[in-house]
């Protein structure tokens, strides 16, 4: 088993076929859409392949230590992730393909006027062992 992240954007990946963004949508268009993901997760919960997922606020700030005695330095002029993630899920599966499978379908979740969105996920492995340097 590999544990992927399922990464869902906001924005930053190409444009999905139902373009209407969420803060646009009906009450009822939301609810049907969080539904869609916690029937999904929950699926995937009696497989044994969900490990983890949330939604996130689009609410953040940037924060680094700039050295001793100098305040964090917050926010930028580049696009941040509040700007470009929307939520993530963790799977554990058998395969690289199941987890594109599972991204399918997760793609498909409704929107605007109830039709599937066709959003793009982003699909990256969790990093396991640290490689052995042999040199």
């Amino acid at each position: 088993m590999a544990k992927y992240l399922l990464l869902k954007h906001y924005r930053g990946a190409p444009t999905p076929v139902n373009d209407v963004p969420m803060d646009r949508w009906t009450p009822e268009e939301v609810a049907a859409h969080v539904q869609y993901m916690e029937d999904f997760a929950a699926r995937l919960e009696g497989t044994g392949e969900f490990v983890d997922g949330q939604a996130l606020s689009p609410e953040g700030t940037w924060v680094r230590s700039d050295g001793e005695g100098r305040p964090p330095v917050t926010d930028g002029p580049f696009a941040e992730t509040k700007d470009l993630i929307a939520g993530w899920m963790v799977i554990d599966v058998d395969t690289y393909e199941r987890a594109l499978e599972l991204a399918g379908e997760l793609s498909a979740a409704p929107g605007a006027g109830g039709e599937p969105i066709h959003e793009w996920l982003e699909v990256r492995p969790l990093l396991g062992a640290a490689p052995t340097i042999t040199e």
